[in-house]
């Protein structure tokens, strides 16, 4: 029996994930713990729904189809941020505005790939990408990544084959949180145009990266646009999660390629939530320096605070952005360490086994904390649970 398109994938692993709650009771005094996604679960600023509310309110547009690719004025502020904070070119008719970022990476694949082509993915990778790959009939290669989870650019050239359409990066990374360097970055973006393929870079936590400054050189090419696409997501920047607003960067003979699958797909982004994110840039800078310290404080406590694990024999392999990856020191797999932490110390977080392809065995000593809801009090509290919990 041929299989459709979403049966070629797993289940989303954070709804399997939440199903792990179901009949656990949490008390006052040990709440549960939810560091299993990475979403910001507070609503947005409370200036920003206020004008939100005027936009429903009186701006009749919000309410209406726009365009395929967003906002023109939206497009514009991207543009001019973008060439700006890296230091290169980027105009208007290079930017889309997207449903998320997931479907900027969707429409990124639609544009570049077809059945049985392949996409060279860093391990552990974000779940989501793999999945879009699987129902878009396009073969996930696996580039493994070290103990420090940085990819390796000889490693990858060796993946390459004349199916390969594209290298697909995340940086800061989900899950690892490490933030390559940008020689590292550079260096793939070389890799990718030597072999005429596309560098997909997606950098949806580029908002909380730990170092002031470009996080890479890219957009300084003049024709970086011959091999560079850029994903984004405001839903981190600006806690826009339920209004879903991304951004894809890339090439104005590729975005004719992307709107055909937008179209198809949304018709066109949210009004009202690009008009948030657009409002956003325009005036929540010095909020989202806050934001980003804030997050650079929860990172300094779990690199303060881990020894209290590493005494239990945890091992900390990447932290930053909205993340830290961790190596768990029980025999039993981590799918397993995962649902039982729920029921024994009310901590629900993922496994590294969703982030590994089955045949890769490493997994099964990982797991992903997303601390974008847990402060630095939170983090220590977590510390306390894990360290005195025995499997």
């Amino acid at each position: 029996m041929t299989l459709s398109r979403t049966q070629t994938t797993f289940s989303p692993p954070v709804m399997e994930a939440r199903r792990w709650l179901q009949g656990v009771e949490f008390t006052d005094d040990r709440p549960l713990l939810n560091v299993s996604q990475a979403a910001p679960v507070d609503p947005p600023p409370l200036p920003m729904r206020q004008a939100m509310a005027d936009m429903i309110v009186n701006d009749d547009a919000s309410h209406l189809y726009g365009p395929v690719l967003g906002l023109d004025a939206l497009r514009a502020e991207v543009a001019g941020e973008w060439s700006d904070a890296y230091g290169g070119t980027v105009t208007d008719a290079q930017v889309a505005i997207t449903s998320g970022c997931n479907q900027a990476f969707a429409a990124a694949i639609a544009s570049l790939a077809s059945e049985g082509d392949e996409v060279i993915v860093p391990v552990p990778y974000y779940f989501n990408h793999r999945m879009w790959l699987d129902m878009a009939g396009v073969r996930t290669v696996p580039l493994l990544t070290g103990a420090d989870l940085l990819p390796d650019t000889d490693q990858a050239a060796r993946l390459i084959t004349d199916r390969t359409r594209a290298i697909a990066l995340v940086t800061p990374n989900n899950p690892g949180g490490v933030e390559y360097p940008a020689e590292l970055v550079r260096a793939f973006f070389d890799l990718a145009r030597r072999h005429d393929i596309a560098l997909i870079v997606d950098e949806t936590y580029r908002d909380f990266h730990a170092h002031v400054g470009a996080p890479h050189d890219l957009f300084t090419d003049p024709d970086w646009d011959d091999t560079l696409i850029q994903l984004y997501s405001f839903s981190k920047a600006y806690r826009l999660t339920g209004h879903r607003v991304g951004a894809l960067v890339t090439s104005t003979k590729r975005m004719a390629e992307v709107e055909k699958f937008l179209d198809t797909v949304t018709i066109c982004p949210n009004q009202l939530g690009q008009r948030a994110a657009l409002w956003g840039m325009q005036n929540l800078r010095d909020w989202l320096a806050g934001e980003r310290l804030e997050i650079l404080d929860r990172r300094a406590a779990i690199n303060e605070g881990f020894g209290v694990l590493a005494d239990q024999g945890w091992t900390l392999m990447g932290c930053g952005a909205y993340f830290a990856y961790v190596q768990h020191p029980y025999s039993r797999p981590s799918d397993e360490v995962a649902k039982a932490l729920v029921r024994e110390a009310g901590v629900l977080m993922l496994p590294g086994t969703m982030f590994m392809p089955d045949e890769m065995p490493q997994g099964a000593r990982q797991m992903r904390v997303a601390f974008a809801n847990i402060d630095r009090t939170g983090v220590g509290d977590l510390f306390r649970r894990l360290a005195s919990t025995a499997l």
